[in-house]
């Protein structure tokens, strides 16, 4: 079963990924979903996500502090992040990240859920 991690303090933005993920991902899945990144971290190592949806901008603690803070033991889950911000510094930032996998932009569209989740060697399982 693949599991997913959605951290996001939007809960529409939330909704609608779990909506696509839903109709677009043929195989078995859980989703988890935090609208804090430090309750996300707080669960993460138990849950061992194969996917990880992070937002930048949140209040408490950030995108950035949450990738700080986050060091997986057992496997690395790709990581992806999911923001409004266009801007290039971010993107740039994310960039230097070597556990991100991608940086893409909300909404999330179908042709990115297809393009990550479809890719031989996803079919990771725990």
């Amino acid at each position: 079963m693949i599991k997913i991690v959605l951290i996001d303090d939007d809960p529409i933005s939330i909704f609608v990924t779990e909506k696509l993920i839903s109709r677009n991902v043929l195989e078995p899945f859980k989703v988890f979903s935090f609208s804090s990144a430090s309750a996300a971290l707080k669960d993460i190592y138990k849950i061992r996500p194969d996917y990880l949806f992070l937002d930048i901008n949140m209040p408490e603690m950030n995108g950035w502090d949450f990738l700080e803070k986050f060091h997986p033991t057992k496997k690395d889950p790709e990581i992806y992040i999911l923001s409004s911000s266009i801007d290039e510094t971010d993107i740039t930032k994310a960039g230097k990240y070597e556990k991100v996998k991608n940086y893409l932009t909300k909404p999330l569209i179908k042709q990115y859920i297809k393009l990550i989740f479809s890719r031989k060697g996803n079919n990771k399982s725990n």
